[in-house]
């Protein structure tokens, strides 16, 4: 287990002498938070590192996960679609399957906390099932900027009885909701298996393990395998790509828990890019593999991330924080992250001749992808480390604790 000191050669003294300070007022304080799965998509990922160093420097810090059937999580993806703007028929029978899973959990699991942290919609209800003692923050990782009315409407009527909710961008603050709402962006935690400098021998050891060529450029996206982001169109603006350069393409996804519609999407691409090559030119991979990730982007010329929706976009983080170059959909959180020419390619989702000409123009430019590569290392070190992130909630917990 990482532990904060551990990460002074990173951030510099003051930042973590900064972080002892703002957690001087928490010591003790009891504080939960709820997901719908432990591994699987950032939302895991991020707790998985964040939650262990609220600990170590003072609080007492606990994670639970919402059990659901099978159907529930069918419907929650549904609710996760269109929240991001799409259609849903919200019918009464999904409304009930939604409620009863935090219905049912509340019975065996006991709230005795200072503060009570949800993630998501999955398991927003509970708070519908307990006596409010304690402040209830709601962190929606996911893209508000567009949200279906119907949906948002009715998710409004649990929303309301919180006390602040966080989200990862400014543009995705709603002005009819009245209260708190605080901007909180992503962080990767850089001491992480995923992020960590790995040995040349472990690097070539997987990339043996998993039979991943290096004869040729290396195109990347890692994402979960959802419609969302577009893994279709990679493989669009793949086939422009080889035309001109030799390369391959690495899709490389997991199978979070919560999400349903993961294996339908990974056959529909599975059979396309057996359409579409002989050689073993498209690689794709759904191993839940930490280190496999972490070589996949190190190993590549240029890491792609097409997504139509982007809630922020951890995996751009990781491949800026490894000084790869980036060409990503000017969607959600990404612009956080990549300025334009500088820190990486932003290009409209639709776009994929635009997607082609950017690869294309990193692939035939070493120096070109090098300063992409250092720039955006540069903008992951200033603002989007764990360590900011476990600031902003500990300035949080310190308001809303103490307000």
């Amino acid at each position: 287990m990482n532990r904060v000191v551990d990460y002074y050669k990173i951030v510099g003294d003051e930042a973590i002498s900064s972080l002892y300070q703002k957690a001087r007022r928490l010591y003790g304080r009891h504080i939960i938070h709820f997901n719908s799965t432990f591994q699987g998509g950032g939302v895991a990922e991020i707790l998985v590192s964040l939650l262990p160093l609220m600990n170590d420097i003072g609080l007492d810090v606990d994670w639970n996960v919402l059990h659901g059937r099978p159907d529930f999580f069918t419907i929650t993806k549904k609710f996760h679609n269109a929240l991001q703007g799409d259609k849903i028929n919200l019918t009464e029978m999904k409304k009930r399957l939604y409620t009863q899973a935090s219905e049912d959990f509340s019975v065996f699991t006991h709230i005795r906390h200072d503060c009570v942290v949800i993630h998501d919609p999955q398991p927003l209800p509970l708070i519908m099932h307990y006596k409010k003692r304690q402040p209830w923050v709601w962190r929606c990782h996911i893209d508000l900027s567009g949200p279906n009315p119907e949906i948002w409407d009715y998710l409004k009527r649990f929303i309301l009885r919180y006390d602040a909710v966080i989200v990862s961008s400014e543009k995705y603050r709603k002005l009819d909701l009245p209260i708190q709402q605080r901007i909180i962006p992503p962080a990767i935690d850089p001491l992480a298996s995923k992020n960590k400098e790995l040995a040349t021998a472990d690097v070539n050891k997987y990339l043996k393990k998993f039979t991943i060529p290096t004869d040729k450029p290396l195109l990347t996206q890692v994402s979960r395998f959802d419609r969302h982001k577009d893994p279709e169109g990679v493989l669009r603006v793949f086939e422009q790509v080889r035309k001109k350069v030799d390369c391959r393409l690495v899709l490389c996804g997991s199978m979070a828990p919560d999400d349903p519609e993961g294996l339908e999407v990974f056959e529909r691409i599975e059979a396309k890019a057996r359409g579409m090559t002989e050689n073993g030119d498209v690689i794709l991979k759904t191993v839940e593999n930490d280190i496999l990730v972490n070589v996949l982007q190190g190993a590549s010329t240029v890491i792609i991330q097409k997504s139509k929706k982007e809630g922020f976009g951890l995996t751009v983080t990781e491949a800026l924080w490894k000084k790869k170059p980036v060409v990503a959909s000017n969607v959600g959180g990404i612009p956080l992250q990549i300025t334009d020419g500088e820190s990486g390619f932003l290009v409209a989702p639709n776009d994929e001749n635009t997607f082609a000409r950017r690869i294309l123009q990193i692939l035939e430019t070493p120096a070109l992808a090098e300063r992409l590569g250092k720039n955006g290392h540069e903008t992951v070190k200033r603002n989007f480390l764990i360590t900011r992130l476990l600031s902003d909630h500990l300035e949080l917990y310190n308001d809303i604790i103490h307000s």
